[in-house]
């Protein structure tokens, strides 16, 4: 059995330990449904945490940001090639690959807004713990936006399937 295979194998035991068919697009709507719920996750907890002025808090709320990407990224790369991706690296990859094949990812500029929430909210913010609130007041209304934006191509895909 080749890599891509196993990894393919693990996953489906991993949805189907979490009751999801990966077939049925099950898995692709829970995805897209963790995605807001990190989104909103995050702006809530920045609001408190700006409120209280606790740094440690922000940056979590940056990491929660960032997982929405991911957990967006993640559905569009399942909903339009038909993979999970299982690194950072390989959704950029796939990220590439799917703006060739579907000019509205190129258009939207999924690649690289994913490329700038990973750098400022991920690298930045939490890791080298960079808080400028201003920028993760802007960085929190794309994140929202890159969701809905892959909801809808998601959406657009599905319905043209």
């Amino acid at each position: 059995m080749d890599l891509e295979s196993e990894v393919m194998r693990a996953l489906k035991v991993i949805y189907l330990k979490r009751g999801i068919c990966v077939q049925s697009g099950a898995a692709v709507k829970e995805l897209i449904e963790d995605a807001e719920a990190f989104a909103r996750a995050a702006e809530g907890e920045f609001s408190e945490a700006v409120g209280k002025g606790d740094r440690i808090l922000i940056r979590d709320a940056a990491e929660k940001a960032w997982n929405a990407v991911v957990q967006a990224t993640n559905a569009l790369i399942l909903a339009l090639a038909g993979k999970m991706p299982m690194s950072h690296y390989e959704r950029r990859v796939l990220l590439r690959e799917l703006e060739k094949r579907y000019p509205v990812v190129k258009d939207l500029g999924l690649r690289d807004r994913y490329m700038a929430r990973y750098k400022i909210l991920h690298g930045e913010t939490f890791y080298e713990g960079i808080v400028d609130i201003e920028e993760l007041k802007v960085e929190l209304e794309k994140v929202r936006q890159y969701v809905e934006d892959v909801k809808r191509v998601v959406g657009a895909h599905t319905a043209g399937n």
